[in-house]
């Protein structure tokens, strides 16, 4: 029976997206967390150089988040969303729709970025019948990307490992090439120059199966759980106008790219190009309150809802949505988290450190073992060269960071990926880079 050093039994916990078998042995505990650090089970301060996992964009330990969620917990502890609601929704609901791009002017609230995505994909779908285009059934996706762990996400989801074991999942998906070729984007700072080209990917689908087939295309702005990969220059506009010219809605997945990762609100406003409806989560309450949510435009809401016929006043018009959805205690950490983004102007900070930021990470391609290094907003991908079966690197790397270089880092196969709480200085950056180096001696 596996214990750590507090003696809690592990076997219980089966951690997700872990080798639970290593972890009962080699057991990463954290007890505590505050600013740029987590507290391990033993007191090392430990670098958070994911933000928790891509969400606490604040940094930890923030008061007054912790102290609205009380003082909701104490008025109102719960209040249902099916056929009632209570002012926290409709308030942050207001507050998400100001600060997305016109016109996407109304939320559906769920509670996580796998629920977001399902959602969005069911709206589309929806959609597409009341428009009188029932027959658009078919789900675009791309490779390499990520949309959570849902059917409807892994199905359009391009990650193998997420797939190979659940079977043939959704019927009628397929998916576009993702925009990576490390011979012509190599080292890349922001959108990479090369790619623009596999946008029209779109058109060939659409000549395969028909235009009049396809529903909706979903893509991550920047390709994050993957190793960071951002759009080629023109690719998201080639996208739209595609997608326009055909009447397929555009979907954006910012669970990650959403609230300031970027330097914008939304990494549809950085890279000026409105799609149809936007998923999002994590940073939305900093993480420390679990909450998704889609927003959707003003023209597919009155298709579905505002100026839908044929329905009675007892009408549904959408037969989908959660227990938890616009639970009171993550709309008050959604508001108090707004509010610090605002008051300390986070979303402009993480645009004026972008460069810094780029500049010290890319300093690490000195390394034999670094292949390759992409930078965008305050995000990183770092690919190491392979030792012995596929992520086995990888996985020496987060752990040698954690045990003993005082880090913590995310990895997929052998990919770093660094998305730090927008909080950042540029001191703590030269610290984390010195760090990653001694991290990259030990590992050559």
């Amino acid at each position: 029976m596996a214990k750590p050093p507090s003696g809690h039994n592990l076997s219980p916990y089966w951690l997700p997206f872990t080798p639970n078998r290593h972890f009962s042995k080699h057991p990463r505990i954290l007890t505590g967390a505050d600013g740029m650090y987590y507290i391990a089970e033993d007191g090392r301060k430990i670098f958070d150089a994911t933000a928790g996992l891509w969400c606490v964009n604040a940094g930890h330990g923030r008061t007054s988040i912790a102290q609205a969620i009380a003082a909701q917990a104490k008025k109102l502890d719960y209040a249902p969303s099916f056929q009632f609601s209570h002012p926290g929704a409709f308030a942050l609901a207001e507050r998400l729709a100001s600060l997305a791009p016109p016109p996407l002017n109304h939320v559906f609230f769920c509670n996580s970025g796998s629920e977001a995505v399902d959602t969005a994909l069911k709206i589309a779908l929806a959609c597409q019948q009341l428009r009188g285009q029932g027959q658009r059934t078919r789900l675009i996706g791309r490779e390499r990307g990520y949309h959570g762990t849902g059917f409807g996400g892994i199905s359009v989801g391009g990650l193998v490992n997420n797939r190979n074991m659940f079977g043939p999942l959704l019927p009628g998906t397929d998916h576009l090439p993702h925009t990576y070729d490390i011979e012509k984007q190599p080292y890349s700072r922001g959108e990479p120059e090369w790619g623009i080209e596999r946008a029209d990917a779109l058109e060939h689908l659409v000549a395969l199966h028909g235009a009049d087939t396809i529903a909706a295309v979903i893509v991550e702005p920047v390709a994050g759980s993957t190793g960071v990969l951002a759009p080629p220059k023109g690719y998201l506009e080639r996208l739209r106008d595609i997608c326009t010219r055909h009447g397929i809605l555009l979907i954006f997945d910012e669970v990650i790219t959403g609230f300031g990762r970027l330097g914008s609100a939304f990494g549809a406003m950085r890279f000026s190009v409105t799609p149809d409806m936007i998923t999002f989560a994590k940073g939305v309450t900093n993480g420390a309150v679990p909450l998704g949510g889609v927003l959707v435009s003003d023209e597919i809401h009155a298709q579905i809802v505002s100026t839908r016929t044929g329905l009675p006043d007892h009408g549904i018009e959408l037969f989908h949505g959660y227990t938890y959805s616009g639970h009171p205690l993550a709309m008050a950490a959604g508001e108090a988290t707004l509010d610090l983004y605002a008051q300390e102007d986070l979303f402009a900070r993480a645009a004026a450190l972008e460069n810094p930021w780029a500049d010290a990470i890319h300093t690490l391609s000195e390394f034999g073992i670094v292949r390759d290094i992409r930078t965008i907003g305050l995000a990183a991908g770092i690919d190491l060269e392979p030792a012995g079966s596929p992520g086995a690197r990888g996985f020496q790397a987060v752990q040698s960071a954690f045990h003993t270089h005082d880090m913590m880092i995310r990895i997929t196969g052998d990919t770093i990926a660094l998305s730090p709480p927008l909080i950042i200085s540029e001191t703590e950056i030269a610290l984390l880079v010195e760090r990653l180096r001694r991290l990259l001696q030990q590992l050559e």
